[in-house]
């Protein structure tokens, strides 16, 4: 099962991932959200990260967690 977040519109949103190279040769982790469950689907939120959500548009957001109390 893939890891989905509902936002406070009501709308469920699934975690994916994909791997690019990018100009510096190195393989980076693309993570984004979409409303349906399809190929790169990830079942956990990778550690270190947490989900926020823009208050304009409602869309979540992946966020590195801070390393300080106050952020």
């Amino acid at each position: 099962m893939a890891f989905s977040h509902k936002n406070s519109r009501g709308t469920e949103y699934y975690l994916h991932v994909r791997s690019r190279i990018v100009a510096s040769g190195k393989q980076v982790d693309l993570y984004f959200f979409a409303k349906k469950p399809g190929a790169g689907a990830v079942a956990e939120l990778p550690d270190g990260y947490k989900v926020i959500e823009s208050e304009r548009t409602g869309l979540p957001i992946l966020k590195k967690k801070s390393k300080f109390p106050w952020g």
